[in-house]
């Protein structure tokens, strides 16, 4: 995936990275073991129910950004062969030019893979993946953090590494925890909102989302829960409606450096809070849109622009 920004880059990231996505969400608590050799076979569960594999696979194709992140944090990372062309974290990730929007199987074949993981986009490459035996993870766009926690033990148990998946997994969330409890400590009674914004677009992203709920963590409004049409968590907000809400901070989640200022420069933007008091925050676009391990210094980052402008009130 968050991360090819097209239109809107936001929708886009909803499909693969950022959305609501159907289907069963695994917890990491429900995946089955038989005993065989290294805990083999496994069965797991992806976006389209259990999937078994019965050896540990050694030659692992990745074609979503977040997937690549997961596997190299459990310990999988020797055994990716292959990353798409937006898998550029860890740096030593093996990134090609293979797209995780469009796979095309013969493309991924000539990796010769033991174990697929496809965004939940991808199901027809899948399904024929799937035909000529190859074994395919098809991982959702987790909607909450509990799921993005899921999906770290699931992947560690599938690559036959489930110990340091939990580790990982539980680290992830401690982490996560403490620097929302410290914050909350800290801003106290400051009833900060907040503007998240995925793209020029003005697309938002409400509490029922992925990113939305890192906000929530921290006490903060977000004011595209009040959206009149939400869209499934992503609302395209107005100008005149983010005036008229006037949030604390404005969290940008794309652009360059011009991108702050050409936030302030709109249209009766500068009544806003945000803007009055230098407070836009544009976060890592790629840790912004991905639910990995990385999720701990996107908290940071909000941890921080959330403490400096409640000591500026």
């Amino acid at each position: 995936m968050p991360s090819a920004r097209r239109l809107p880059a936001a929708l886009l990231l909803a499909a693969l990275t950022l959305s609501a996505c159907g289907g069963p969400q695994n917890s990491g608590q429900d995946d089955q073991a038989s005993g065989g050799q290294g805990g083999f076979p496994v069965t797991v569960e992806d976006a389209t129910g259990e999937v078994t594999l019965e050896s540990p696979p050694k030659r692992i194709v990745s074609l979503s950004p977040t997937a690549t992140e997961m596997l190299f944090a459990v310990g999988a990372g020797d055994d990716v062969v292959a990353a798409d062309e937006y898998s550029n974290h860890p740096e030593n990730a093996p990134t090609t030019d293979l797209s995780g929007f469009t796979p095309s199987v013969e493309a991924v074949s000539e990796y010769n893979p033991d174990l697929v993981v496809l965004a939940r986009d991808a199901a027809e490459a899948a399904e024929q993946l799937r035909t000529v035996d190859v074994p395919v993870l098809l991982i959702p766009a987790a909607t909450t953090l509990d799921e993005a926690y899921g999906q770290m033990r699931m992947l560690g148990r599938a690559t036959g590494h489930p110990e340091k998946g939990d580790e990982v997994a539980d680290r992830v969330k401690s982490q996560v925890d403490e620097i929302a409890e410290q914050t909350a400590d800290e801003i106290g009674d400051a009833d900060l909102s907040i503007y998240h914004e995925l793209d020029e677009g003005m697309y938002s992203a409400t509490s029922d989302t992925f990113i939305g709920q890192l906000y929530d963590r921290f006490g903060v409004q977000n004011i595209a829960d009040s959206a009149e049409d939400t869209a499934g968590g992503y609302p395209q907000l107005s100008s005149e409606y983010v005036v008229e809400r006037n949030p604390d901070l404005i969290f940008l989640a794309y652009g360059g450096e011009g991108a702050v200022r050409a936030v302030s420069n709109r249209p009766a933007f500068d009544e806003i809070t945000a803007v009055r008091n230098d407070d836009i925050v544009r976060l890592d676009p790629d840790v912004s849109s991905r639910w990995g391990p990385r999720v701990v210094g996107l908290a940071e980052s909000v941890s921080e622009a959330l403490t400096a402008a409640a000591q500026e009130g």
